[in-house]
């Protein structure tokens, strides 16, 4: 046990909480990359590829995310017979939960579009992706934004769950640093306030954007 030093455990959580923030930016750039596939594949009219997608979607997210991260980090070692890194690990469980639920919300974003916007691009003469391209897209964007950024708060505060595997973000560090200090309603109270300062912004600007959003349609 050492002595609590506030300025010391402060700096050790900050640098947490930005190992905290780059894989929450993995995770939202490859899982838009990834989701922004599944999302073709979703509202293409290849059944097969439909179900494919479809099955991706409900899997991920009928299944916890604490699961997938136990399957990757422990059934790849298992199955390909070398042990994979806990960061790279937390980054493919988090891309893959990442795009099921973009990709979720980008298809009702772009089914949300009434369906006299594909009429009038049919009746224009537009090929079906130019019509997806030129007039579907631009609206769904505007739609699936705020819901987009409400999600990009659900990440950053599940990658404490990659703690349990060893990666040292904002919740492991507290782990640690109340292992070796005792003090867990100091630490943890500071590892709360520091999530709070980091997810409150996004959660507001999200729910102001969709009200502007909502506003504007009208």
């Amino acid at each position: 046990m050492r002595a609590f030093n506030f300025s010391e455990v402060l700096t050790l959580l900050l640098l947490a909480t930005v190992w905290t923030i780059v894989l929450s930016l993995v995770a939202l750039i490859g899982g838009g990359i990834l989701g922004l596939l599944v999302t073709m594949l979703r509202i293409s009219k290849n059944r097969v590829l439909s179900t494919v997608s479809r099955f991706f979607i409900a899997f991920i997210q009928g299944t916890p995310l604490l699961m997938q991260l136990f399957i990757i980090f422990f059934g790849i070692p298992i199955l390909l017979g070398f042990d994979v890194p806990a960061f790279l690990s937390a980054s493919i469980a988090l891309i893959l939960y990442s795009a099921a639920y973009l990709a979720d919300i980008w298809r009702g974003s772009i089914e949300s579009i009434p369906k006299a916007q594909w009429e009038a691009g049919t009746a224009l003469g537009l090929s079906w992706m130019q019509q997806f391209t030129y007039v579907i897209l631009p609206q769904a964007v505007k739609v699936s934004i705020p819901p987009t950024i409400g999600f990009a708060v659900q990440v950053i505060k599940n990658t404490s769950l990659t703690s349990i595997i060893g990666y040292v973000e904002l919740t492991r560090q507290g782990q640690i640093l109340n292992n070796v200090t005792f003090r867990p309603f100091t630490i943890f109270a500071m590892v709360g306030a520091i999530y709070f300062a980091v997810c409150y912004p996004l959660s507001l600007y999200s729910k102001r954007l969709e009200a502007k959003l909502t506003l504007a349609s009208r």
